[in-house]
């Protein structure tokens, strides 16, 4: 089992990477200074494969557990299925001692972790990201957050999870696009911080595809690595921390227009990463060559790389100027200047992304 150490100090965890250690969170869970009543929030799809076995470990170690089921989809990440787990926290009488335990995807982990930062004025939670995009990205780092119509992950909170627990077995009953999706996010980290992460990619995509454990396992504890690294030098995204932002300017708006109905979160991405390198070629930041081997690599994993017809660029732009990383009305891009290093840039002119899109 490998475990990768997020420093911050007094509110520091542990990333756990194994294969079949579902088991050991009631042990884990011991650790701490917990009050006996627990929640776990899951949903339907994810707890009946999983419920029972996270369940039955948190009894035996003497906790008792409330159970609380959301709707699976992003589109309900929002304040109605917030305040419905408030309700059940609330009448199971949970305390400030408590704690929350996420079982699921990013959804689950986001609104699970808003929850915790916001009940009491803030309780404890733990994460078990069942999806590739939850355990390399999401579960790390304390976002917090639920998504608005007007926006995707407008209201929210920097809350830094106790432990991370990852369990890659998970990985084997996830459909096929929502680990594609994921994928997207550990490209990411190969464009914004490691050439040798992206080569790695590149070399091993079939095996990769596959589910070959020993690819995979690399992928998700380098990218843990590079996430937490970046978090303990920047937790409240003053700066560097900035740079995981890559494709999500265009990512979150494509999210928006589409209602958070039509893409997942890391094909939303994966779009947002061709078109912002297409921007920086656009402004002489990269040259073509590095663009070519991004789009290459997002479209073999079979990724959409481009943005559709359909889809109105006057309401992409629009909802560009509402994201939550508009300063001031000034749009900020993170724009690669080669495979594993980017940079920041704003005031970005209008005419150049009217021609991007």
């Amino acid at each position: 089992m490998e475990n990768i150490r997020v420093e911050l100090g007094d509110r520091s965890y542990d990333i756990l990477i194994g294969n079949s250690i579902l088991e050991i969170i009631g042990e884990k869970l011991k650790t701490f200074n917990f009050s006996p009543k627990l929640a776990l929030i899951s949903n339907e799809l994810v707890f009946s494969l999983y419920g029972d076995i996270v369940s039955e470990s948190i009894k035996k170690a003497g906790f008792d557990l409330l159970t609380v089921i959301i709707p699976d989809g992003e589109e309900y990440k929002n304040i109605e299925t917030l305040q419905y787990i408030y309700n059940e926290l609330l009448k199971y009488k949970l305390d400030r001692k408590s704690a929350l335990v996420a079982l699921g995807g990013g959804v689950v982990g986001d609104i699970t972790g808003f929850a915790a930062s916001t009940y009491m004025r803030g309780i404890s939670y733990i994460q078990i990201p069942t999806t590739l995009l939850a355990q390399v990205d999401s579960s790390v780092g304390g976002k917090t957050g639920i998504d608005h119509k007007l926006g995707k992950n407008m209201i929210g909170a920097f809350w830094q999870p106790k432990l991370v627990l990852i369990d890659t077995k998970t990985l084997n009953t996830l459909e096929k696009r929502q680990f594609l999706a994921g994928l997207a996010e550990v490209i990411k980290y190969g464009v914004i911080w490691d050439s040798e992460l992206f080569q790695f990619i590149e070399v091993n995509k079939e095996k990769i595809l596959g589910l070959d454990y020993n690819p995979l396992n690399y992928i998700i504890k380098r990218s843990c690595q590079i996430k937490a690294e970046i978090v303990s030098k920047d937790e409240r995204e003053t700066g560097l921390r900035a740079i995981l932002n890559y494709g999500h300017t265009i990512g979150h708006a494509i999210e928006t227009v589409t209602k958070y109905t039509r893409y997942l979160h890391g094909e939303a991405i994966s779009i947002g990463m061709c078109l912002e390198a297409e921007l920086a070629q656009l402004l002489n930041i990269t040259e073509p060559s590095e663009v070519k081997k991004i789009k290459e690599l997002i479209q073999f994993c079979g990724l959409p790389y481009c943005l559709p017809e359909d889809i109105d660029r006057t309401e992409i732009i629009s909802s560009m100027y509402l994201d939550k990383k508009a300063i001031a009305g000034k749009l900020k891009f993170v724009l690669p200047e080669k495979i594993g290093k980017v940079r920041i840039e704003r005031n970005i002119p209008g005419e150049i992304l009217k021609k991007l899109l």
